[in-house]
Protein backbone atom coordinates (compact mmCIF):
# COMPACT_ATOMS: atom_id res chain seq x y z
CA UNK A 1 0.00 0.00 0.00
CA UNK A 2 1.34 3.43 -0.72
CA UNK A 3 0.44 6.56 0.63
CA UNK A 4 0.18 9.91 -0.67
CA UNK A 5 3.66 12.20 -0.38
CA UNK A 6 3.79 14.65 2.63
CA UNK A 7 1.63 17.24 2.58
CA UNK A 8 3.13 20.41 0.42
CA UNK A 9 4.69 23.07 2.28
CA UNK A 10 3.53 25.97 1.03
CA UNK A 11 -0.58 26.22 -0.37
CA UNK A 12 -2.90 28.78 -2.22
CA UNK A 13 -6.26 29.79 -0.51
CA UNK A 14 -8.00 26.94 -2.89
CA UNK A 15 -5.53 24.24 -0.84
CA UNK A 16 -5.76 26.14 2.30
CA UNK A 17 -10.14 25.73 1.83
CA UNK A 18 -9.81 22.30 1.31
CA UNK A 19 -8.61 21.59 5.17
CA UNK A 20 -10.68 24.21 6.64
CA UNK A 21 -14.50 24.53 7.47
CA UNK A 22 -14.50 28.35 6.58
CA UNK A 23 -15.79 28.81 2.82
CA UNK A 24 -16.41 31.31 0.91
CA UNK A 25 -15.42 35.02 1.62
CA UNK A 26 -15.12 33.47 5.28
CA UNK A 27 -11.90 31.76 4.22
CA UNK A 28 -9.48 34.26 4.90
CA UNK A 29 -6.21 32.91 4.64
CA UNK A 30 -4.42 33.48 0.95
CA UNK A 31 -1.57 31.94 1.25
CA UNK A 32 0.53 29.15 4.01
CA UNK A 33 3.77 30.36 3.23
CA UNK A 34 5.45 27.54 5.33
CA UNK A 35 4.34 25.07 8.16
CA UNK A 36 6.30 22.51 10.18
CA UNK A 37 5.07 20.21 13.10
CA UNK A 38 5.12 23.14 15.35
CA UNK A 39 4.69 26.37 13.51
CA UNK A 40 2.90 27.49 10.54
CA UNK A 41 3.35 31.14 8.81
CA UNK A 42 0.48 32.39 6.44
CA UNK A 43 -0.33 35.96 4.44
CA UNK A 44 -3.91 37.31 4.35
CA UNK A 45 -5.18 40.46 2.02
CA UNK A 46 -8.58 39.90 2.83
CA UNK A 47 -8.30 42.87 5.42
CA UNK A 48 -8.18 45.38 2.63
CA UNK A 49 -11.82 43.61 1.46
CA UNK A 50 -14.49 45.62 1.66
CA UNK A 51 -16.95 42.67 1.58
CA UNK A 52 -14.67 41.09 4.46
CA UNK A 53 -17.52 39.16 6.38
CA UNK A 54 -15.90 40.35 9.67
CA UNK A 55 -16.17 44.50 8.76
CA UNK A 56 -19.18 46.27 11.03
CA UNK A 57 -19.83 49.59 10.84
CA UNK A 58 -17.83 50.06 7.95
CA UNK A 59 -14.17 48.80 9.64
CA UNK A 60 -12.21 45.92 10.60
CA UNK A 61 -11.01 45.99 14.07
CA UNK A 62 -7.88 44.65 15.13
CA UNK A 63 -10.29 41.75 17.58
CA UNK A 64 -11.00 40.31 14.28
CA UNK A 65 -6.93 39.33 13.91
CA UNK A 66 -7.73 36.81 16.55
CA UNK A 67 -10.01 34.88 13.63
CA UNK A 68 -7.42 35.17 11.35
CA UNK A 69 -4.99 33.01 13.48
CA UNK A 70 -7.74 30.87 14.60
CA UNK A 71 -7.87 29.88 10.88
CA UNK A 72 -4.03 29.40 10.69
CA UNK A 73 -4.22 27.14 13.59
CA UNK A 74 -7.06 25.11 11.75
CA UNK A 75 -4.92 24.37 8.80
CA UNK A 76 -1.96 23.66 11.11
CA UNK A 77 -3.77 21.44 12.60
CA UNK A 78 -5.29 19.87 9.59
CA UNK A 79 -1.56 19.75 8.20
CA UNK A 80 -0.46 18.17 10.96
CA UNK A 81 -2.85 15.21 10.83
CA UNK A 82 -2.19 14.52 6.88
CA UNK A 83 1.24 13.97 7.97
CA UNK A 84 0.68 11.68 11.17
CA UNK A 85 -2.03 9.85 9.41
CA UNK A 86 -1.91 5.98 9.70
CA UNK A 87 -4.63 6.10 6.31
CA UNK A 88 -5.21 8.30 3.92
CA UNK A 89 -8.51 8.57 4.59
CA UNK A 90 -8.40 9.10 7.89
CA UNK A 91 -10.01 12.22 9.10
CA UNK A 92 -8.67 15.13 10.96
CA UNK A 93 -10.57 15.75 14.44
CA UNK A 94 -12.70 19.09 13.99
CA UNK A 95 -10.89 21.65 16.64
CA UNK A 96 -12.75 24.12 18.25
CA UNK A 97 -11.18 27.39 19.45
CA UNK A 98 -11.92 27.65 23.32
CA UNK A 99 -10.04 30.74 24.91
CA UNK A 100 -7.75 33.06 24.13
CA UNK A 101 -5.57 34.66 26.28
CA UNK A 102 -3.14 37.37 27.31
CA UNK A 103 -4.56 39.06 23.88
CA UNK A 104 -2.11 42.47 23.10
CA UNK A 105 -4.24 44.54 20.49
CA UNK A 106 -1.11 47.54 18.95
CA UNK A 107 -3.96 48.85 16.85
CA UNK A 108 -7.23 49.66 16.70
CA UNK A 109 -8.45 48.52 12.80
CA UNK A 110 -7.21 45.73 10.20
CA UNK A 111 -8.71 47.31 7.07
CA UNK A 112 -6.30 50.41 6.85
CA UNK A 113 -3.66 48.72 7.08
CA UNK A 114 -1.94 48.62 3.64
CA UNK A 115 -0.04 45.46 3.23
CA UNK A 116 -0.58 42.20 3.63
CA UNK A 117 -0.99 40.44 6.86
CA UNK A 118 1.62 38.15 8.52
CA UNK A 119 -0.25 35.58 10.23
CA UNK A 120 1.73 32.93 12.37
CA UNK A 121 0.79 30.08 15.02
CA UNK A 122 3.07 28.33 17.05
CA UNK A 123 2.08 25.50 18.87
CA UNK A 124 3.43 25.68 22.48
CA UNK A 125 2.52 21.82 24.29
CA UNK A 126 -0.62 19.74 23.88
CA UNK A 127 -2.12 16.03 23.95
CA UNK A 128 -5.02 14.22 22.16
CA UNK A 129 -7.08 16.77 23.83
CA UNK A 130 -6.36 19.87 23.51
CA UNK A 131 -3.55 22.11 21.89
CA UNK A 132 -1.89 25.30 23.29
CA UNK A 133 -1.22 27.91 20.53
CA UNK A 134 0.88 31.16 20.83
CA UNK A 135 -0.51 33.52 17.55
CA UNK A 136 0.53 36.91 15.94
CA UNK A 137 -0.27 39.12 13.26
CA UNK A 138 2.33 41.08 11.69
CA UNK A 139 2.16 43.94 8.80
CA UNK A 140 5.88 43.68 7.85
CA UNK A 141 8.11 44.32 11.20
CA UNK A 142 4.70 45.69 12.47
CA UNK A 143 3.71 43.65 15.41
CA UNK A 144 -0.08 44.32 14.82
CA UNK A 145 -1.76 41.79 17.51
CA UNK A 146 -0.62 38.81 19.49
CA UNK A 147 -1.59 36.30 22.42
CA UNK A 148 -2.19 32.64 22.98
CA UNK A 149 -5.70 30.36 22.07
CA UNK A 150 -6.69 27.12 23.51
CA UNK A 151 -7.75 24.66 20.62
CA UNK A 152 -10.10 21.35 21.96
CA UNK A 153 -10.02 18.53 19.49
CA UNK A 154 -12.03 16.10 21.09
CA UNK A 155 -14.49 18.19 21.88
CA UNK A 156 -17.42 15.18 21.74
CA UNK A 157 -15.42 14.16 25.06
CA UNK A 158 -16.17 17.28 27.11
CA UNK A 159 -20.16 17.71 26.37
CA UNK A 160 -21.21 13.83 26.03
CA UNK A 161 -22.39 12.60 28.92
CA UNK A 162 -20.84 9.51 30.39
CA UNK A 163 -23.42 7.20 30.93
CA UNK A 164 -23.51 5.29 34.41
CA UNK A 165 -23.69 1.58 34.87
Amino acid sequence: MTFPSAPPASLDREEIARRIPHQGSMCLLERVNAWDSQRISCEATSHLDLGNPLRAHGRLGAACGIEYAAQAMAVHGALVAEMQAASPDEPPQAGYLVSVRGVSLHVARLDDVGTALAVRAERGSGNAGSVLYDFSVHAGDTLLLSGRAVVMLDATAAITPKETP
